[in-house]
């Protein structure tokens, strides 16, 4: 095992041990409590690539919690799994959700921008220069927000408005 691995496998048990003591000290109901245990359940799975596992707890846990704020970071992970097996508009579909009840959610706008940006460079690749720009143009609507959210954390979207000139449209 790699050092990497090793650090992994450490924070995923340090994660796990620190939440169980929270669940167990925190004032809560138990409706809170089984909603976050299903949403570590998910982070722990989500974490080692059992995806399915992952969306079944994240869907539990959201039929339990009911603060908007938690509820918006579950969304997020949902849309992250989409995203991550290639379901981009059913994860577009996810972080609108999770931004519905977080609008200051930067992370959600920044990943909704990539998709957007990916997509067009696959259709600039394509030759459907129109639908590139338009795409392009989404992605710079949302990177715009959230640098307007988090100005120091997309330096690299920020270059990318800037250089295309979509900075300030």
């Amino acid at each position: 095992m790699n050092n990497s691995q090793k650090n992994d496998n450490f924070l995923d048990k340090t994660f796990t041990i620190m939440a169980d003591i929270l669940i167990k000290v925190l004032p809560a109901s138990q409706r809170e409590k089984e909603a976050f245990s299903y949403y570590k359940e998910g982070l722990v799975a989500q974490s080692s690539g059992q995806y399915a596992q992952a969306l079944e707890s994240y869907y539990e846990a959201l039929q339990l919690e009911e603060d908007p704020i938690d509820r918006s970071y579950i969304l997020y992970n949902i849309a992250l799994i989409y995203s991550n097996n290639g379901e981009y508009s059913t994860a577009i579909e996810y972080y609108h959700q999770s931004l519905e009840s977080n609008p200051n959610l930067s992370q959600a706008y920044n990943n909704i921008a990539v998709l957007y940006h990916y997509q067009g460079v696959k259709s600039s690749e394509k030759r459907r220069s129109e639908l590139a720009k338009k795409l392009f143009n989404k992605a710079a609507e949302y990177w715009r927000e959230a640098i307007r959210l988090a100005p120091t954390n997309y330096i690299e979207a920020e270059n990318w408005l800037t250089t295309t000139g979509r900075k300030f449209e």
